[in-house]
């Protein structure tokens, strides 16, 4: 399995943890784990997996947290993370991730803030924040972002200002903000 490009489990609703023997797929590019709820860890050698470019956690809804070791993935260009209800936070180290060009994050009602690093995504270009209910800031860091294109703040009813360095974003081309009176 050393030459494995794409593994797909989604819909494997079952599967409760990944082997730690993952890591060991050198090759690999993508990995869909898409809607796998009973999903409630990854291992650390997820962070071997220096090939992988996509990584599809969307409605993980089991998922607390993601590993320190996430921040080894040096060629991962898309994380998807929409729809973990139960995600509480971000490793610190996400902003190790230098490829990292979409970050969804929609859904996820029990993230409460970013880390301070996520202003370290220099190539992030997409960065969905929809219904991050609970989400009640956005770090200062937000605007070193200066490849992001596309920002949504939709729903997100805890989140009552932006930081002001938000207007150094010159990339923006897309903004959507639903601000829900006081």
């Amino acid at each position: 399995m050393n030459a494995l490009q794409k593994l797909d489990l989604s819909w494997y609703s079952n599967l409760k943890e990944l082997p730690s023997s993952i890591g060991q797929l050198n090759a690999l590019e993508e990995l869909d784990l898409s809607r796998c709820s009973e999903l409630k860890k990854l291992p650390s050698s997820i962070g071997h997996l220096n090939a992988l470019q996509k990584l599809d956690l969307s409605w993980c809804s089991n998922l607390k947290e993601l590993p320190s070791s996430i921040s080894q993935l040096n060629a991962l260009e898309k994380l998807y993370l929409s729809c973990c209800s139960d995600l509480k936070k971000l490793p610190s180290s996400i902003g190790q991730l230098k490829a990292l060009e979409e970050l969804n994050l929609s859904g996820c009602f029990e993230l409460k803030e970013l880390p301070s690093s996520i202003g370290h995504l220099n190539a992030l270009q997409k960065l969905n924040l929809s219904r991050c209910s609970n989400l009640k800031e956005l770090p200062s860091s937000i605007g070193q972002l200066n490849a992001l294109e596309e920002l949504d703040l939709s729903m997100c009813f805890e989140l009552r200002e932006l930081h002001s360095s938000i207007r150094q974003l010159n990339a923006f081309q897309k903004f959507i903000c639903h601000v829900v009176p006081t």
